[in-house]
């Protein structure tokens, strides 16, 4: 039986195997179209269609949410999927947006990606605005970026694992090595950062609340970030995993109790249950912090997906003319239709 959350989500779906091109107006970007991508040798069958991909073992699917304004940095990180991976064929993305120019937004997609499998999804905002309180940076208030929380509602029941990206992320690295994760009995894997501190992701409201602070008891509870996560839909499902979410949301906007967006109510829910990813899969934080933005360098160790978490995104900076060293490192994933004034940032003296 569908959850009830389901009669909010209207599901929609397309299988791409050749893009008409024609115009995009108004405020979507435009793109180059990227070369397509082949399986190696090694490779099982590739999902050459979309309702056969949730039965095939070897497909690997990816979810993302798609709008207007992150649209570019969607497309930069789907080019360095599909530019890494062993198996580009045998990925499935799964899009999910809100606006009504969906239309338009499948139609870049496709046109960029002739040859790529994927399904758009529309998420009914009207499903959380009434759940979310603000928080200290706009953007973390927009309901698609509550998505991520309706996932096993938005998919179909046959596919039972996701891996769930930001829109300002690149990944330098096969993904079919964090897609084979062992999740033991986790619903979820993500890099876990335990020297954070816990304490200041939630107010002194929720501190001071004996009934609140109760929540992490017996709990080895560490920060973890939500722009990547392989989640087991099926445990989400049976654990009813949304609802546990939205309860917490719910709690937000009486109370006051944390600042950042959807991220808090994650780590109410699974901090300290979560499968431990290496932290190459993630190396977060690089647009900053939330209110200033400023450059950061990378954390030690090796890399495998680099993250523009916090409110500086590299092609904004690019577009400024004021980029940071590592954006350097997301500009070669653009496609982005560029003037030769926004192209030369890099070249120029």
């Amino acid at each position: 039986m569908m959850p009830p959350t389901f009669i909010f989500l209207l599901f929609t779906a397309v299988t791409v195997a050749a893009a008409a091109h024609f115009p995009v107006s108004g405020d979507i970007p435009t793109f180059r179209e990227a070369q397509a991508f082949r399986n190696g040798r090694e490779c099982r069958c590739a999902a050459w269609s979309a309702v056969g991909a949730d039965h095939n073992p070897a497909v690997i699917h990816i979810a993302m949410t798609l709008d207007a304004t992150y649209l570019r940095g969607s497309v930069a990180g789907v080019f360095s999927v599909l530019q890494h991976a062993s198996c580009p064929e045998n990925i499935v993305f799964h899009f999910i947006a809100t606006t009504h120019r969906r239309p338009e937004l499948r139609q870049t997609i496709a046109a960029t990606f002739p040859s790529l499998t994927f399904r758009l999804y529309y998420f009914d905002s009207n499903l959380v605005r009434g759940k979310i309180s603000y928080s200290i940076r706009r953007a973390l208030d927009q309901p698609l970026n509550y998505a991520r929380i309706y996932l096993a509602d938005l998919l179909p029941a046959t596919v039972r694992r996701i891996i769930y990206f930001d829109s300002d992320l690149i990944v330098v690295d096969d993904v079919a090595k964090l897609w084979n994760i062992d999740l033991g009995t986790h619903v979820l894997g993500a890099p876990e950062y335990c020297h954070a501190n816990f304490t200041n992701y939630f107010t002194r409201r929720f501190w001071t609340n004996p009934s609140y602070a109760a929540s992490f008891k017996g709990r080895d509870a560490c920060y973890f970030n939500t722009g990547v996560m392989v989640i087991d839909l099926l445990k989400w499902r049976d654990g009813r995993y949304t609802e546990k979410l939205e309860n917490w949301m719910r709690i937000q906007k009486r109370n006051r109790i944390y600042e950042l967006g959807s991220l808090p109510p994650f780590l109410l829910v699974f901090a300290g249950d979560v499968e431990r990813v290496e932290h190459r899969w993630n190396q977060h934080g690089l647009g900053g912090d939330n209110l200033e933005g400023l450059c950061r360098d990378l954390h030690p160790g090796p890399v495998s997906l680099l993250h523009w978490s916090g409110k500086g995104k590299p092609w904004l900076r690019i577009d400024s003319k004021k980029p940071c060293p590592l954006d350097s490192l997301w500009a070669p994933y653009d496609l982005f239709r560029h003037s030769s004034s926004v192209s030369s940032v890099f070249t120029d003296s």
